[in-house]
């Protein structure tokens, strides 16, 4: 067993593969928990498909793509709040709308610019291609991204509850509706080399809702989600190189069964387990 779990350890593209899905396992499933009680869980998918056009545009002007990707990122969560504001359009058209568009747009650009974009990499992910560096941007975006919580999480408490409730009280919430859309798109940015653009809204909403199953706090949530989030990366590293699996979509296909197992059993809420109401 312990050679099972130490050989990996002796190639670095394991090492790495292993480093950034730990990174990755924790960061997303405390960013996607507060999108998930906000019912906005779909909005994380949104703006993964937003920030191609300007990936393709960073590429084109040789930039980093950390600089076009929240750009795009961020331009999309604002189109779609000032098509609501201005029109009788739900969320969930608009949001319809903004995927589609920005999804459009970037391949668009990617061809007409002619970007040398991994296209298959950046929609599905390249975990066991990552360089050191792509572990430090990932490194640095989760301490900022988690210290920020840490240091806001009254004020983000009390927003995701009562936004009403939280504007009659005098906090920003517009201010503090933008830190979320900044947050969840720096997010994005550092999971896309790990599951790819496609599979990041099932690493965002799938530790988190497993978590949701089990607890009843929103502190236990994050909590919760990170751990079963970088217990999810780990296994799907080891069975991607044990079974010659595609990383990516086995890190998912991990946090998917953990779901299931979660909603079959889980104490309070599982579907084999939650006490059986009297007729």
């Amino acid at each position: 067993m312990l050679h099972w779990l130490l050989d990996p350890l002796n190639y670095e593209f394991m090492r790495n593969a292993l480093t950034i899905g730990l990174l990755v396992g924790i960061l997303c499933p405390v960013m996607g928990t507060y999108l998930i009680v906000q019912r906005m869980a779909m909005l994380g998918d949104v703006i993964a498909h937003c920030v191609l056009p300007g990936l393709s545009i960073s590429f084109f002007l040789g930039i980093d793509i950390l600089i076009g990707a929240f750009g795009g990122g961020i331009l999309g969560a604002l189109f779609i709040t000032w098509v609501r504001s201005q029109s009788r359009v739900k969320a969930d058209a608009a949001m319809a709308l903004t995927f589609s568009s920005f999804f459009a747009l970037g391949i668009t650009l990617i061809s007409v610019l002619r970007s040398r974009v991994d296209l298959d990499g950046l929609l599905f992910g390249d975990i066991l291609g990552v360089s050191p560096i792509d572990i430090l941007r990932t490194a640095i975006i989760a301490v900022l991204v988690l210290a920020a919580i840490k240091i806001f999480y009254k004020e983000l408490l009390f927003y995701t509850f009562d936004r009403v409730g939280a504007q009659a009280m005098g906090l920003p919430v517009d201010v503090i509706y933008l830190g979320l859309m900044a947050a969840t798109t720096l997010t994005i940015i550092a999971s896309m080399q790990a599951v790819g653009v496609i599979l990041v809204i099932a690493m965002l909403v799938g530790p988190a809702l497993t978590a949701y199953l089990l607890v009843k706090e929103l502190h236990q949530m994050m909590l919760g989600g990170a751990v079963i989030g970088a217990l999810a990366s780990l296994i799907g590293v080891y069975l991607s190189y044990y079974f010659n699996l595609p990383s990516g979509p086995a890190i998912v296909l991990v946090s998917s069964a953990l779901f299931v197992l979660a909603l079959l059993l889980s104490p309070s809420q599982g579907i084999l387990t939650r006490p059986k109401t009297q007729p």
